[in-house]
């Protein structure tokens, strides 16, 4: 790389499972220049190396990690990292990132961006170490779940500190839903665990205790004054305190919150399931990413019920929606169950949530009947029933199989006008924007190059506090 590309490691692996061969690459100044980093990377190695008509699980697929020149700086909230690769679920350019720490610790370790390539003989993960990287036997890992795969593997390295990104049985299972999991944090959208399944590697474990270089000092004032500004906006301290379920009772409100299946926008229960509700019965503790100023994390647990006891992370908006209210459910604990179970066997919550809306519906329409779904009764608001189905993805049981391949596929074999019931955009299952209660949302799920997104286009600068912004950028009008 020539001189002067600040923010970079400056090297990236390319992992050819199918030979056990690592090539530890310079980071070109082409890459830097054109792409930045992150998804700019990783789409650039997809769009040359993937060809139009490969299969998502073949080999000559790729599963790309890539962090951008932010990552592991002082910038708030740069502790992201980007997967890319062809989607399993849409068959088109998919993509997902995640928070928590993997993605600093990538660049500490002294690397870009990681290609995952060809398909590996037997279970395998990839160790890396402060510039040295090595393939590594997963056979005890295969079967486990992503909290399993996180305590075998630092317990192997006698080091709490390492930083994992694994799949959980649904990626091995290649569910079209499948997640990428990292102490509770998720690349959940477009089905990339399942890519890694389809290749044979568990996960990534790495440790770095390198920096990251900049380009001046200025950098530093500008990151302070960014970081000021975050913290000085009006809508900071409640998302710091309550995390995003803080949106919940407002979307409810304004019909922007998809209930049964998107058949209503508002949730006559939302304050059962709220921020308030969360953190007065289960919150203990609050938890950051990396040098994030807000701190929207939240570990909580289930005091009493049959699921007492129940410690999970990582419980969002999204996730209280697609679990929630999307399948009329009500009763939180079963909410927080099905969270654990979606990160443990790495599952994307929101299309999780959709496919068994979808069932729901299906149900509650004729088109599905107990003698479809295995004696399962999918009444709307039946958590338990929620939480068995979420099994039966994970490891493709019964009327699970179907729904693993998502909504779109399931409703195209189900036939019966069940079509009209799958709500998708381009494979993808719509997340908790109701586009009818924001106009622009639809355009954004529309537009959006993997699907259904609330994240590429989400036109809120708005709404959150950024109203001179706002005008700065696009006038009075």
């Amino acid at each position: 790389m020539r001189a002067g590309y600040r923010g970079y490691a400056g090297r990236y692996l390319r992992v050819d499972l199918t030979r056990g061969k690592i090539m530890d690459i310079q980071t070109e100044g082409w890459r830097c220049e054109l792409y930045l980093g992150g998804d700019g990377f990783g789409t650039k190695v997809l769009w040359d190396e993937v060809p139009q008509g490969t299969d998502p699980f073949g080999p000559e697929n790729r599963v790309i990690f890539a962090v951008g020149p932010l990552t592991g700086t002082l910038w708030p909230c740069s502790g992201r990292y980007e997967v890319i690769g062809k989607s399993p679920l849409t068959g088109i350019f998919g993509d997902t990132n995640s928070g928590g720490h993997f993605g600093n610790e990538l660049k500490f370790a002294g690397y870009d961006m990681v290609i995952l390539q060809g398909r590996s003989k037997r279970p395998v993960y990839l160790w890396i170490e402060d510039g040295h990287a090595e393939l590594r036997d997963a056979r005890h890992l295969w079967g486990k779940t992503t909290s399993e795969t996180e305590d075998i593997i630092r317990k192997d390295l006698n080091d709490r500190e390492v930083r994992i990104a694994s799949i959980g049985i649904a990626g091995e299972n290649k569910v079209r839903l499948a997640a990428i999991i990292s102490e509770g944090r998720a690349a959940a959208r477009t089905g990339l665990g399942a890519v890694m399944g389809s290749k044979g590697i568990k996960c990534i474990a790495v440790k770095g205790t390198g920096d990251v270089s900049v380009a001046s000092d200025e950098f530093y004032d500008y990151a302070s004054e960014v970081r000021e500004k975050v913290l000085a906006n009006e809508f900071t301290p409640g998302e710091s305190r309550y995390g995003t379920p803080i949106l919940v009772t407002l979307m409810s409100d304004i019909g922007r919150f998809p209930t049964k299946n998107f058949q209503r926008g508002d949730f006559p229960y939302a304050e059962e399931i709220s921020a308030e509700a969360l953190e007065r019965d289960h919150l203990i503790k609050r938890r950051a990413c990396y040098l994030c100023p807000i701190g929207c994390g939240r570990v909580v647990e289930v005091r009493e019920g049959p699921y007492k006891g129940l410690v999970t992370e990582g419980i969002e908006y999204e996730t209280l929606n697609a679990l929630g209210s999307r399948t009329w459910n009500r009763y939180l604990p079963s909410i927080l169950k099905a969270d654990r179970l979606c990160d443990d066997y790495g599952l994307d919550a929101i299309s999780t949530g959709g496919v068994i809306a979808f069932a729901m519906e299906c149900y509650e329409k004729g088109i599905l009947t107990r003698e479809d779904t295995g004696g399962l009764d999918l009444t709307w608001g039946n958590y338990e029933a929620e939480i068995q189905l979420i099994e039966m993805i994970a490891r493709r049981e019964g009327i699970g199989n179907l729904l693993a391949e998502g909504v779109r596929t399931a409703s195209q074999r189900i036939g019966k006008g069940s079509e009209y019931y799958a709500m998708h955009v381009k494979g993808l299952e719509i997340p908790a924007q109701d586009p009818r209660a924001q106009q622009s949302m639809g355009l954004t799920h529309i537009a959006a190059s993997r699907g259904a997104d609330h994240l590429k286009g989400f036109p809120t600068i708005d709404e959150t506090g950024y109203v001179k912004e706002a005008v700065e950028r696009y006038g009075e009008r």
